[in-house]
């Protein structure tokens, strides 16, 4: 934490009638009156440790704050400043208007973890653009760094630190560049909120720790650090969604996007930080989510991502409205049969089923997906909309955690094993070729051998196309850290999870060699990473097709027959030759429309 004032003050300025700073990173002086770097007249040694206030009304510390400058914080509010943040910092007395603005400083943006962080990189990127900061296009040439991090995991965690070990080194050269500004570092997101001031005291390798529901507060705190501080805002908001801010794409020509539509949790899971790194749950207006999708569909966005750490627990109550889909109303929740849950009941509001309708009917020829859901929320209305709408793709991600249900409520899942295998038969009669992935951990507290086992019967049994396999690491805040023994060895934890990647593999190998022979409709992406001959693209299931890069032949308006080449943000028709565990890969037929391809589908079926 920085030290008081008086602790800091070195000199006083007798150009513009102001203080000096000390500083960290300069011998020279910081003044705090034009926000410079000079030469000073030092202050007795006497007059700053026993005679401070008498220094203060003799020399005048016109710059930073006084009780009577947040007094005066109400009168400064209607300040007409270009930051899209609240009220309560659109005024900062005891900084100036310059000090908030980016002055074209450059960023850099080190992304860790979830799409969710991906959103929220680009949401705190908007902040930063509005306030005259401009993109780098490499950590090298960046004056400030921020890193997005996620703290779900310690190998996460542990990334992160060797990352700013890294960047701590480049900044030190930038001090020597004494033609460059000094070099600023952040942590963003989900480890700054858990581990705070560690982030700061640890060999003090960053400038500024910012929490998830503290973007609107970038340009102040970078401003603060102007003066060789450290600045940290990680405080947890029950109401902070976003919704006035339009995320900016930190990727250029994109034909994906991402739209966060809620945020925080409140199923508390033993094993889960993220409630306590991201808060409650609380969702945007259906308004600004809507508003938002027609922005990116007039922008060429051929497929959006609906965002949330509950995805499907979505529920709007800002305008007081029930649940309503066609003739449906529900005034009561819903969930999936034989599911629980840790919270009381919620009533009211616009529910997920809903959101999805409207979001689907806002362009037909734009797909849509979402992730993160919980298996508990959902009720037939979502599934039913998901089977219904032709751009809502037909593919969940339905996490299990562990097959054995004695771990299952351990973790405080919500569920048995029994009720999730009849979930997914459930989804599957309402939606035949749904595909499905999910999450499995290895080694949570108390699992038996036995209880391994029966995890992978679940992996053979519903026949996943995709999974994310991991070893458990307890994380500090959590149930199981207060009420749980960690009990399996780190050696068993690695061997369990081995053996659950093999059998996946095997069987993902199998499901996606069933996929042989079809016609598959695919949304382009760009050139494969492996062979600039071959495009790469996804198809409804969300798994990954590649095919050659070749023209296609098609019909012009006067019936000729010509050839045109394929482009990111195309919807091409692939027949499937070969498959591997992650991959199909097939030759190219023809252009099509997402709707034509789907009437086309239907008719042969």
């Amino acid at each position: 934490m920085a030290a008081p004032i008086s602790k800091q003050l070195r000199g006083y300025c007798k150009q513009c009638q102001h203080y000096f700073l000390r500083t960290r990173i300069s011998t020279k002086n910081y003044c705090l009156g034009d926000q410079r770097f000079y030469v000073s007249v030092p202050l007795k040694r006497t007059d700053i440790s026993s005679n401070f206030h008498r220094v203060i009304r003799k020399y005048g510390l016109k710059t930073g704050p006084d009780f009577s400058s947040f007094l005066q914080i109400e009168k400064t509010k209607s300040v007409n400043i270009k930051l899209n943040q609240r009220d309560e910092f659109a005024a900062t007395p005891y900084l100036s208007l310059d000090a908030l603005s980016g002055r074209k400083r450059k960023v850099f943006f080190d992304v860790y973890g979830c799409q969710m962080n991906v959103s929220d990189t680009e949401i705190a990127w908007a902040i930063l653009q509005g306030n005259g900061f401009e993109k780098a296009k490499s950590v090298t040439e960046a004056d400030v760094v921020l890193v997005m991090t996620c703290a779900i995991r310690e190998g996460a965690e542990q990334k992160v630190w060797n990352r700013l070990e890294y960047l701590t080194a480049l900044k030190k050269k930038r001090v020597s560049l004494k033609s460059k500004p000094f070099m600023k570092i952040g942590i963003l997101g989900c480890m700054a909120e858990r581990l705070k001031t560690k982030i700061l005291e640890r060999e003090q390798l960053v400038d500024i720790v910012v929490g998830p529901d503290a973007y609107r507060d970038l340009p102040r705190l970078l401003a603060i650090t102007d003066t060789g501080q450290t600045a940290i805002n990680v405080l947890l908001s029950l109401d902070e969604t976003y919704a006035d801010v339009r995320p900016v794409s930190l990727s250029r020509n994109t034909k994906s996007a991402f739209v966060s539509i809620m945020r925080g949790c409140d199923n508390m899971c033993s094993y889960c930080i993220v409630p306590f790194t991201r808060g409650r749950e609380r969702s945007r207006s259906i308004t600004s989510i809507l508003d938002e999708v027609k922005q990116l569909s007039d922008k060429g966005v051929k497929e959006v991502t609906l965002l949330g750490q509950n995805v499907n627990s979505y529920r709007d109550k800002s305008g007081g409205q029930q649940y309503s889909v066609g003739q449906l109303q529900l005034p009561q929740p819903d969930t999936s049969r034989g599911f629980i849950t840790v919270y009381k009941p919620k009533l009211g509001g616009i529910r997920f089923a809903e959101l999805l309708d409207k979001v689907a009917d806002i362009d037909p020829e734009m797909r849509v997906r979402f992730t993160s859901p919980h298996p508990k929320d959902f009720p037939d209305e979502v599934l039913s909309v998901i089977q219904e709408r032709s751009n809502v793709c037909k593919q969940l991600h339905l996490p299990a955690q562990s097959g054995n249900s004695c771990v299952l409520d351990l973790m405080r899942r919500g569920y048995t094993r029994e009720a999730y295998i009849d979930l997914v038969h459930h989804i599957r009669s309402i939606i035949p070729d749904v595909s499905l992935s999910s999450d499995f951990m290895f080694g949570f507290c108390g699992e038996t051998e036995e209880a391994f086992n029966d995890t992978l019967s679940l992996l053979t049994l519903v026949q996943y196309n995709v999974c994310y396999l991991f070893a458990y690491s307890m994380r500090q805040k959590t149930h199981a850290y207060h009420k749980l023994q960690d009990s399996v060895q780190q050696k068993v934890k690695l061997q369990r999870l081995n053996k659950a990647v093999t059998l996946f593999r095997e069987l993902a190998q199998q499901v996606n060699e069933r996929q042989i022979g079809t016609l598959q409709l695919v949304l382009v992406e760009g050139d494969s990473k492996r062979s600039s001959a071959e495009l790469a693209g996804r198809n409804d299931g969300n798994t990954k097709v590649i095919f050659p890069k070749i023209k296609l032949p098609s019909t012009t308006s006067d019936d000729k027959i010509s050839e045109t080449e394929i482009f990111p943000g195309d919807y091409v028709v692939v027949e499937i030759k070969s498959a591997s565990s992650q991959i199909l890969k097939g030759t190219p037929i023809q252009h099509t429309t997402l709707q034509d391809f789907y009437r086309f589908k239907t008719a042969i079926s």
